[in-house]
């Protein structure tokens, strides 16, 4: 990501590295992030630690609860049928922007399919958490085309949670973006075709909440099962 660029600073490189690893789904939702586990493995101060962890809070993939510690996040299904919703409005408005400038990004575009091609090796080699990084990653450096940095850094929080939403609710289908999708709809931007690039990123995102089962599985508990052993007999 952009952030590990040489000369990042010590907070920002820590940052990089726990958000990746949400990412690519080495620390699962309901994970426990201490100060000073953490503070230990990067030899850093709680300090910088605890810095960490408050940015990661405010873009919703970690979460502190008063008493506990810091947790990784576990949108339930409500919060995660918002994200994505959410995350549907931004990059539409983002891809829409990047269209219209689409015959002047060769070399962007053509970075982009650099980043397609690890992706792919990744799938080949079923190296499944670092595909799902690098499909979140190609969604972020497709939004920095459209110069719009809150809009940009909106989506990277709706990335990474989206991350947490397929760890917690994939269904057993493949559960990282189609590469092919990702190629069509750099071909509509290069071609500066605005319809067409927007009719793709929603059938994208189509399938990637299709891919989820955010069904809420409430049973009815039988009381008579659970309690009748302890009736009262007149």
């Amino acid at each position: 990501m952009n952030a590990k660029a040489k000369g990042a600073t010590q907070d920002q490189k820590i940052y990089e590295h726990i958000f990746d690893a949400i990412l690519e789904q080495r620390l699962a939702p309901g994970t426990k992030l201490t100060e000073e586990g953490l503070g230990e493995v990067f030899g850093v101060s709680r300090t910088i630690i605890r810095r960490t962890l408050s940015r990661l809070t405010h873009e919703g993939v970690v979460e502190l609860i008063p008493n506990r510690g810091a947790y990784v996040a576990k949108p339930d299904i409500d919060s995660a049928r918002q994200i994505l919703d959410a995350r549907r409005l931004i990059e539409l408005a983002l891809v829409e922007r990047i269209a219209e400038r689409g015959p002047q990004l060769k070399r962007e575009l053509t970075l982009l399919r650099l980043l397609i091609d690890e992706e792919h090796a990744s799938s080949a080699r079923a190296d499944t958490g670092t595909a799902i990084r690098l499909s979140g990653e190609f969604h972020l450096e497709l939004a920095q085309l459209a110069h719009n940095e809150p809009l940009a850094n909106f989506l990277r929080s709706l990335v990474s949670q989206t991350s947490l939403i397929i760890a917690m609710y994939q269904s057993s289908q493949q559960s990282n973006c189609a590469i092919d999708e990702h190629s069509k709809l750099l071909d509509a931007v290069e071609q500066g075709d605005k319809e067409q690039a927007l009719s793709l990123m929603a059938e994208h995102l189509d399938h990637i909440e299709a891919r989820l089962e955010l069904v809420q599985n409430e049973q009815e508990v039988d009381l008579e099962k659970v309690f009748g052993h302890l009736r009262v007999r007149d």
